[in-house]
Parts: C-alpha cells; structure tokens; sequence
C-alpha cells in the first residue's frame, strides 16, 4: 500500500496548502462534534423534565421484609 500525498485531492500542490486543507476539514470535524453533543445533552435535558416527579415515601415503607429464600 502506498500512501503519499500526491495521490489526494486538492493536496497536489505545495505542502503548506495540504496543512491548511487538513486544518480546514478538522475545524468542520470540530464544528460537527460540539453540534452532536450539543443536541445530545439538550435531548437529555428534555427528557429528564417531561418525567413526572417521584412520589413521596410514605411511612409504611419497608415495614413489611420478605426473609423467606
């Protein structure tokens, strides 16, 4: 397998510009992933408000142990 830059798009010329194409594509990659978390944590945020609360205790809990295996 043989790998060299002169076989990639728009990285023909100068080595310079192949920098800049890859800090360009890495800064859309950057752009993508903060978007994705973002949607992420606002569809937790949005699904943690719709549940309805708990109950509260109430002062009959546990009174009543199984202990039978």
């Amino acid at each position: 397998m043989n790998i060299s830059g002169s076989n990639l798009p728009a990285m023909s010329g100068a080595g310079q510009s192949g920098e800049v194409y890859s800090a360009v594509l890495a800064k859309k990659q950057q752009k993508a992933d903060g978007q994705a978390a973002l949607a992420l944590i606002e569809a937790a945020g949005n699904s943690a408000a719709a549940k309805t609360p708990a109950q509260s205790v109430t002062a009959t809990l546990g009174n009543n142990i199984n202990v039978y295996v």
